[in-house]
């Protein structure tokens, strides 16, 4: 399978580039590309996963066929339906790319966490709480929280996003946009996380991205996928211990054995790597959404 390391390798010129997905300005539509790229401690290694892009974009479509009554973005992923010049790539952007409507962005990003981990853990071992959430004694980490939590942070143009307050968020965006985003986050979680665990799939913690369109708030970007949200096996959850998770972990482990100091240049990658890694983000897609999956296997394969 050809890797998409980027959308100038097809002769286009994207407006803004992401670690992973490339934006093309369109006026009051976007045009959004998942690349294959992958990164890890913020840098973009120079090799590509092949097919991770289609993985990401596939599995942010189910889960907004999930929420119909939840406003998003979407105006199709359809490849036929797409514009120039982005039908002329119909191939190599099929599954990977969706045309959607700009919407003007919340400065905040949208966390809901069920289980303590990441920054969370840290945050509770060093003071007892989260983002001003207090929690009780004697948690263990991966735990599943005693009730599902907000916990909105800053959105850094660079560097890493900082946890606030919900007052905070509120003194930022206003008390009853904050309200709005903290009930759409936690509903959107809570439904997703349920879904999951019945397919066997622990979703730990997630974070979304909302915008306003037409004055309504409006849900954007990508959603419950493996970048944005931890997946964790549940026949596998112990607490105490830390699941392995349906991401970029098996690159972070590897990387984590050689003598590099997590700046760019990034080391290369064996294509065992590559091809574990893939698996990883392919699996969970597959039990989650088999159906999803089944549809979109020319773009994957």
């Amino acid at each position: 399978m050809h890797a998409l390391r980027s959308t100038v390798d097809l002769g286009l010129s994207p407006d803004r580039k992401g670690k992973v997905r490339e934006i093309f300005d369109l006026g009051d539509r976007l045009f959004i590309v998942a690349t294959d790229r992958i990164s890890a401690y913020d840098v973009v290694m120079d090799q590509a996963v092949p097919g991770r892009g289609v993985v990401l974009t596939v599995m942010t479509l189910a889960w907004l066929n999930r929420f119909p009554d939840i406003p998003n973005h979407l105006i199709t992923a359809d490849p036929d339906q797409f514009p120039e010049p982005f039908a002329s790539h119909r191939e190599a952007l099929a599954g990977r790319s969706m045309l959607v409507r700009k919407a003007e962005t919340f400065p905040v990003e949208c966390i809901a966490r069920g289980y303590i981990t990441g920054s969370g853990w840290k945050s509770y071992l060093a003071e007892g709480h989260i983002c001003g959430h207090d929690l009780p004694a004697g948690l263990k980490k991966s735990q599943q929280l005693p009730q599902i939590l907000f916990t909105p942070s800053t959105k850094a143009e660079e560097g890493h996003d900082e946890n606030i307050s919900f007052a905070e968020a509120e003194a930022m965006i206003g008390a009853d946009d904050a309200a709005t985003l903290r009930d759409l986050t936690l509903r959107i979680y809570g439904e997703g996380a349920a879904f999951a665990r019945e397919h066997g799939v622990l979703i730990a913690d997630t974070k979304f991205e909302f915008g306003r369109i037409d004055g309504k708030v409006t849900l954007i970007d990508e959603v419950l996928t493996p970048d944005s949200s931890r997946f964790w096996p549940a026949a596998d959850h112990v607490p105490g211990e830390e699941p392995p998770s349906w991401d970029k972990q098996i690159l972070r482990n590897h990387l984590e054995t050689l003598d590099w100091d997590k700046t760019p240049p990034p080391p290369a990658l064996p294509q065992d790597i590559l091809d574990r890694t893939l698996a990883r983000y392919r699996e969970v897609l597959e039990i989650l959404f088999p159906e999803e999956a089944a549809r979109w296997a020319t773009a994957l394969n």
